[in-house]
């Protein structure tokens, strides 16, 4: 049985929700000791124990440890089967994080599956509804996966509530991802959303990120959002290109004036525009798992994260060594994945 330290690397979830999938999908059980170590709070929290159990329930996995607060689990997976599932986080945990360890084996498993996943679905320190939407997700139909997303409620934190509906069809993952450019922009938007919360804290924030990027107003569009069962902000910023959709976002907090948070989200589309590589660090994380466990690819990023490297290493503890990375001189990366069935370099 496969081991793995769940305090190496960066120390946190991603080390979890990575090997549950590629357990799932290639039927090898793994323990891992020291969950989340990198944490203040170690162990499984809950929204953690959901993706433990969401993917035990989708291959009738034997599972030990499976408890709030766990440091160590024990996962011997059975074969994934296909079909409609409801997955309750029961908090504002994120369903995208849930989403994570569920989506791969699932596409891969033959047949339709659809997956609801109730919780938080704007999380600060994890993708947004938005971004899966919008970038990270069709570069995966690129690639020939089926999977279209729909929000039927966002749920913000501390309240939740809010609610994604996944639609996976059966796929045949056979085109390599080739991401090396961006090309011609095409559109460039941003939407400051509020749920009950004043709209004048929109209308700040669209006011001070206009002039922060150089837009004229009617780019970022203040809005109300009300289906949220709680109060909430988020900042959206899309990037669309030619070959790639980007997105950053800032989370309203108590104690962040609406400018403050402008600011952040500015800072980051700053910093993007200022490279040349076509895809950011979040979006490149995102993309091993289905590169690898699909049809391999190469594409260009900025400096890898502590938690991107973390990522590859759990991959390779799986599958082998199947990504190679390279600094380029521009400043930039690039990041090769040979694909399940291909031969690493």
């Amino acid at each position: 049985m496969l081991t793995i330290d769940g305090a190496f690397g960066e120390g946190g979830g991603q080390i979890l929700r990575s090997a549950l999938s590629l357990s799932m999908a290639t039927g090898q059980p793994f323990a891992i000791e020291r969950i989340r170590a990198g944490r203040e709070r170690p162990g499984l929290m809950r929204q953690h124990l959901t993706a433990v159990k969401a993917a035990a329930e989708i291959c009738g996995a034997r599972i030990d440890g499976a408890e709030v607060g766990s440091t160590s689990l024990v996962f011997a997976p059975g074969p994934v089967r296909a079909g409609d599932y409801v997955f309750n986080i029961g908090s504002a945990g994120s369903t995208s994080l849930v989403l994570q360890t569920v989506l791969l084996p699932l596409a891969l498993a033959g047949a339709p599956s659809r997956v609801t996943i109730q919780g938080g679905t704007n999380n600060v320190g994890a993708p947004p509804f938005e971004f899966l939407d919008r970038a990270f997700l069709p570069l995966l139909r690129r690639m020939g996966y089926s999977v279209a997303a729909a929000l039927t409620r966002p749920g913000y934190y501390p309240a939740g509530g809010g609610e994604i509906v996944i639609e996976i069809g059966a796929t045949s993952p056979t085109r390599p991802l080739l991401l090396t450019t961006r090309g011609a922009l095409i559109e460039h938007k941003g939407e400051a959303v509020v749920s009950n919360l004043a709209y004048t804290i929109a209308t700040r924030e669209a006011e001070r990120l206009c002039a922060l990027l150089n837009w004229s107003e009617d780019r970022v569009a203040p809005m109300t959002e009300r289906r949220a069962k709680g109060p909430g902000n988020i900042l959206i910023v899309t990037l669309g290109y030619e070959h790639v959709t980007e997105v950053f976002v800032a989370f309203g907090r108590l104690g962040a004036s609406s400018e403050t948070v402008a600011e952040e989200c500015a800072a980051q589309v700053d910093h993007y525009l200022r490279g040349e590589h076509p895809v950011d660090v979040h979006l490149g994380d995102q993309l091993l798992l289905p590169l690898a466990l699909g049809p391999g690819g190469v594409f260009v990023t900025c400096a890898p994260s502590r938690h991107m490297l973390t990522n590859i290493e759990v991959i390779h503890a799986f599958l082998g060594e199947k990504i190679a990375i390279r600094e380029l001189p521009e400043g930039v990366w690039r990041i090769e994945i040979g694909g399940v069935g291909a031969d690493s370099e």
